[in-house]
Protein backbone atom coordinates (compact mmCIF):
# COMPACT_ATOMS: atom_id res chain seq x y z
CA UNK A 1 0.00 0.00 0.00
CA UNK A 2 1.36 3.41 -1.00
CA UNK A 3 0.39 5.46 2.05
CA UNK A 4 2.01 8.58 0.57
CA UNK A 5 -0.64 8.68 -2.17
CA UNK A 6 -3.44 8.24 0.35
CA UNK A 7 -1.97 10.89 2.63
CA UNK A 8 -1.57 13.28 -0.31
CA UNK A 9 -5.26 13.03 -1.21
CA UNK A 10 -6.31 13.53 2.41
CA UNK A 11 -4.08 16.59 2.84
CA UNK A 12 -5.23 18.15 -0.45
CA UNK A 13 -8.93 17.71 0.35
CA UNK A 14 -8.46 18.83 3.95
CA UNK A 15 -6.61 21.96 2.84
CA UNK A 16 -9.25 22.98 0.30
CA UNK A 17 -12.33 22.12 2.36
CA UNK A 18 -10.73 23.47 5.52
CA UNK A 19 -9.80 26.71 3.80
CA UNK A 20 -13.36 27.05 2.53
CA UNK A 21 -14.73 26.60 6.05
CA UNK A 22 -12.21 29.06 7.52
CA UNK A 23 -13.42 31.66 5.02
CA UNK A 24 -16.98 31.14 6.26
CA UNK A 25 -18.09 28.95 3.38
CA UNK A 26 -20.22 25.84 3.57
CA UNK A 27 -19.06 22.48 2.23
CA UNK A 28 -22.53 21.79 0.85
CA UNK A 29 -22.15 24.78 -1.48
CA UNK A 30 -19.33 22.94 -3.27
CA UNK A 31 -21.51 19.92 -4.02
CA UNK A 32 -23.17 20.41 -7.38
CA UNK A 33 -24.28 17.29 -9.23
CA UNK A 34 -24.85 19.20 -12.47
CA UNK A 35 -21.33 20.64 -12.45
CA UNK A 36 -19.87 17.21 -11.65
CA UNK A 37 -21.73 15.58 -14.54
CA UNK A 38 -20.62 18.29 -16.98
CA UNK A 39 -16.94 18.17 -15.97
CA UNK A 40 -16.50 14.41 -15.52
CA UNK A 41 -18.73 13.44 -18.43
CA UNK A 42 -17.07 15.89 -20.80
CA UNK A 43 -13.55 14.93 -19.67
CA UNK A 44 -14.08 11.18 -19.90
CA UNK A 45 -15.82 11.53 -23.26
CA UNK A 46 -12.97 13.60 -24.66
CA UNK A 47 -10.28 11.16 -23.52
CA UNK A 48 -12.24 8.18 -24.89
CA UNK A 49 -12.24 9.93 -28.25
CA UNK A 50 -8.49 10.49 -28.00
CA UNK A 51 -7.15 7.02 -27.18
CA UNK A 52 -7.58 3.48 -28.57
CA UNK A 53 -9.75 0.98 -26.66
CA UNK A 54 -6.76 -1.14 -25.56
CA UNK A 55 -4.96 1.86 -24.09
CA UNK A 56 -8.08 3.08 -22.28
CA UNK A 57 -8.73 -0.40 -20.85
CA UNK A 58 -5.11 -0.64 -19.72
CA UNK A 59 -5.37 2.75 -17.99
CA UNK A 60 -8.30 1.44 -15.93
CA UNK A 61 -6.34 -1.67 -14.94
CA UNK A 62 -3.18 0.11 -13.82
CA UNK A 63 -4.78 2.99 -11.90
CA UNK A 64 -4.67 0.80 -8.80
CA UNK A 65 -0.88 1.16 -8.88
CA UNK A 66 -1.32 4.64 -7.39
CA UNK A 67 -2.25 2.98 -4.07
CA UNK A 68 -1.03 -0.59 -4.60
CA UNK A 69 2.08 -0.43 -6.81
CA UNK A 70 3.58 -3.66 -8.19
CA UNK A 71 6.25 -5.14 -5.97
CA UNK A 72 9.65 -4.12 -7.33
CA UNK A 73 12.37 -5.77 -5.23
CA UNK A 74 15.82 -5.24 -6.70
CA UNK A 75 17.63 -6.99 -3.83
CA UNK A 76 15.50 -10.11 -4.27
CA UNK A 77 16.27 -10.35 -7.97
CA UNK A 78 19.96 -9.71 -7.49
CA UNK A 79 19.97 -12.72 -5.18
CA UNK A 80 17.99 -14.76 -7.72
CA UNK A 81 20.31 -13.85 -10.58
CA UNK A 82 23.42 -14.71 -8.58
CA UNK A 83 21.81 -18.05 -7.73
CA UNK A 84 21.01 -18.65 -11.41
CA UNK A 85 24.62 -17.88 -12.24
CA UNK A 86 25.90 -20.38 -9.66
CA UNK A 87 23.54 -23.07 -10.99
CA UNK A 88 24.69 -22.38 -14.56
CA UNK A 89 28.35 -22.70 -13.53
CA UNK A 90 27.78 -25.97 -11.66
CA UNK A 91 25.29 -27.71 -13.93
CA UNK A 92 25.44 -25.81 -17.20
CA UNK A 93 22.66 -23.71 -18.71
CA UNK A 94 20.37 -26.72 -18.93
CA UNK A 95 20.43 -26.82 -15.14
CA UNK A 96 18.25 -23.70 -15.20
CA UNK A 97 15.37 -25.61 -16.79
CA UNK A 98 13.81 -26.45 -13.42
CA UNK A 99 14.12 -22.81 -12.30
CA UNK A 100 12.30 -21.64 -15.44
CA UNK A 101 9.20 -23.58 -14.42
CA UNK A 102 9.18 -22.09 -10.91
CA UNK A 103 9.79 -18.45 -11.93
CA UNK A 104 6.56 -16.43 -11.71
CA UNK A 105 7.72 -13.20 -13.35
CA UNK A 106 7.05 -13.45 -17.09
CA UNK A 107 10.01 -11.34 -18.21
CA UNK A 108 12.52 -13.25 -16.07
CA UNK A 109 11.04 -16.57 -17.16
CA UNK A 110 11.40 -15.62 -20.82
CA UNK A 111 15.03 -14.63 -20.29
CA UNK A 112 15.77 -17.88 -18.47
CA UNK A 113 14.15 -19.87 -21.26
CA UNK A 114 16.39 -18.12 -23.78
CA UNK A 115 19.38 -19.14 -21.66
CA UNK A 116 18.23 -22.75 -21.53
CA UNK A 117 17.70 -22.73 -25.29
CA UNK A 118 21.34 -21.72 -25.74
CA UNK A 119 20.68 -18.33 -27.35
CA UNK A 120 23.64 -16.05 -27.93
CA UNK A 121 24.05 -13.07 -25.56
CA UNK A 122 23.45 -10.56 -28.37
CA UNK A 123 20.27 -12.38 -29.35
CA UNK A 124 19.03 -12.47 -25.75
CA UNK A 125 19.67 -8.74 -25.33
CA UNK A 126 17.89 -7.89 -28.58
CA UNK A 127 14.81 -9.97 -27.74
CA UNK A 128 14.48 -8.73 -24.16
CA UNK A 129 15.16 -5.12 -25.16
CA UNK A 130 12.11 -5.27 -27.43
CA UNK A 131 10.01 -6.63 -24.57
CA UNK A 132 11.10 -3.83 -22.25
CA UNK A 133 10.52 -1.12 -24.85
CA UNK A 134 7.08 -2.32 -25.94
CA UNK A 135 5.81 -2.94 -22.40
CA UNK A 136 7.04 0.42 -21.15
CA UNK A 137 5.63 2.30 -24.14
CA UNK A 138 2.19 0.68 -23.78
CA UNK A 139 1.99 1.42 -20.06
CA UNK A 140 3.19 4.99 -20.57
CA UNK A 141 0.43 5.48 -23.15
CA UNK A 142 -2.03 4.27 -20.52
CA UNK A 143 -0.66 6.71 -17.93
CA UNK A 144 -1.06 9.54 -20.43
CA UNK A 145 -4.81 8.92 -20.36
CA UNK A 146 -4.87 10.61 -16.95
CA UNK A 147 -2.48 13.28 -18.16
CA UNK A 148 -4.89 14.00 -21.00
CA UNK A 149 -7.82 14.14 -18.58
CA UNK A 150 -5.84 16.65 -16.56
CA UNK A 151 -5.58 18.79 -19.68
CA UNK A 152 -9.24 18.55 -20.66
CA UNK A 153 -10.86 18.96 -17.22
CA UNK A 154 -10.14 22.69 -16.72
CA UNK A 155 -11.41 23.52 -20.21
CA UNK A 156 -14.56 21.47 -19.69
CA UNK A 157 -14.95 23.24 -16.35
CA UNK A 158 -14.91 26.57 -18.19
CA UNK A 159 -17.57 25.23 -20.57
CA UNK A 160 -19.67 24.34 -17.54
CA UNK A 161 -19.15 27.85 -16.16
CA UNK A 162 -20.27 29.44 -19.42
CA UNK A 163 -23.32 27.17 -19.56
CA UNK A 164 -24.21 28.20 -16.01
CA UNK A 165 -23.90 31.88 -16.91
CA UNK A 166 -26.07 31.36 -19.99
CA UNK A 167 -28.67 29.80 -17.71
CA UNK A 168 -28.43 32.86 -15.45
CA UNK A 169 -28.87 35.26 -18.37
CA UNK A 170 -31.92 33.36 -19.58
CA UNK A 171 -33.55 33.71 -16.17
CA UNK A 172 -32.80 37.30 -15.23
CA UNK A 173 -36.50 37.88 -14.81
CA UNK A 174 -36.72 35.11 -12.20
CA UNK A 175 -34.36 35.87 -9.28
CA UNK A 176 -35.03 32.44 -7.70
CA UNK A 177 -33.16 30.76 -10.54
CA UNK A 178 -30.14 33.03 -10.54
CA UNK A 179 -28.43 31.48 -7.53
CA UNK A 180 -28.34 27.86 -8.78
CA UNK A 181 -27.11 28.99 -12.19
CA UNK A 182 -24.28 31.04 -10.73
CA UNK A 183 -23.38 28.18 -8.37
CA UNK A 184 -23.08 25.73 -11.24
CA UNK A 185 -20.93 28.24 -13.13
CA UNK A 186 -18.36 28.69 -10.39
CA UNK A 187 -18.41 25.14 -9.02
CA UNK A 188 -17.85 23.70 -12.51
CA UNK A 189 -14.67 25.76 -12.77
CA UNK A 190 -13.56 24.54 -9.33
CA UNK A 191 -14.23 20.92 -10.32
CA UNK A 192 -12.34 21.26 -13.59
CA UNK A 193 -9.23 22.82 -12.06
CA UNK A 194 -9.42 20.72 -8.90
CA UNK A 195 -9.77 17.33 -10.58
CA UNK A 196 -6.99 18.19 -13.02
CA UNK A 197 -4.42 19.37 -10.49
CA UNK A 198 -5.33 17.31 -7.43
CA UNK A 199 -6.23 14.02 -9.10
CA UNK A 200 -5.58 13.43 -12.80
CA UNK A 201 -2.11 14.96 -13.21
CA UNK A 202 -0.73 13.53 -9.93
CA UNK A 203 -2.13 10.09 -10.82
CA UNK A 204 -0.42 10.24 -14.23
CA UNK A 205 2.89 11.22 -12.63
CA UNK A 206 2.69 8.46 -10.01
CA UNK A 207 1.90 5.85 -12.67
CA UNK A 208 4.86 7.00 -14.77
CA UNK A 209 7.15 6.66 -11.75
CA UNK A 210 5.93 3.10 -11.15
CA UNK A 211 6.32 2.21 -14.83
CA UNK A 212 9.91 3.50 -14.96
CA UNK A 213 10.70 1.55 -11.79
CA UNK A 214 9.41 -1.67 -13.35
CA UNK A 215 11.41 -1.02 -16.52
CA UNK A 216 14.55 -0.48 -14.47
CA UNK A 217 14.02 -3.83 -12.76
CA UNK A 218 13.61 -5.54 -16.15
CA UNK A 219 16.78 -3.84 -17.42
CA UNK A 220 18.63 -5.21 -14.39
CA UNK A 221 17.28 -8.72 -15.03
CA UNK A 222 18.33 -8.41 -18.68
CA UNK A 223 21.88 -7.43 -17.70
CA UNK A 224 22.06 -10.33 -15.29
CA UNK A 225 20.83 -12.88 -17.81
CA UNK A 226 23.18 -11.61 -20.51
CA UNK A 227 26.07 -11.77 -18.03
CA UNK A 228 25.19 -15.40 -17.27
CA UNK A 229 25.08 -16.16 -20.99
CA UNK A 230 28.54 -14.63 -21.33
CA UNK A 231 29.85 -16.81 -18.52
CA UNK A 232 30.74 -14.01 -16.10
CA UNK A 233 31.76 -14.78 -12.54
CA UNK A 234 28.79 -14.69 -10.10
CA UNK A 235 30.61 -12.22 -7.84
CA UNK A 236 31.21 -9.87 -10.76
CA UNK A 237 27.57 -10.17 -11.76
CA UNK A 238 26.44 -9.30 -8.24
CA UNK A 239 28.76 -6.29 -8.11
CA UNK A 240 27.50 -5.05 -11.48
CA UNK A 241 23.83 -5.42 -10.55
CA UNK A 242 24.24 -3.65 -7.23
CA UNK A 243 24.71 -0.48 -9.30
CA UNK A 244 20.92 -0.57 -9.85
CA UNK A 245 20.26 -0.12 -6.13
CA UNK A 246 19.36 3.37 -4.96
Amino acid sequence: MDFLSLLGIIIALAAILGGNILEGGHTASLVQVTAFVIVMGGTVGAIMLQVPVRVFARSLRIVRWVFMPPLVNFEEYIGKIVNWSNVARREGLLGLEVIVEDEKEDFARKGLQLLVDGSEPESIRAILDVDIMVKEDFDLQASKVYEGMGGYAPTVGILGAVMGLIHVMNNLADPSKLGPGIAVAFVATIYGVGFANLLFLPVAAKLKANIHQQSRLREMILEGIVAIAEGENPRNIETKLQGYLI
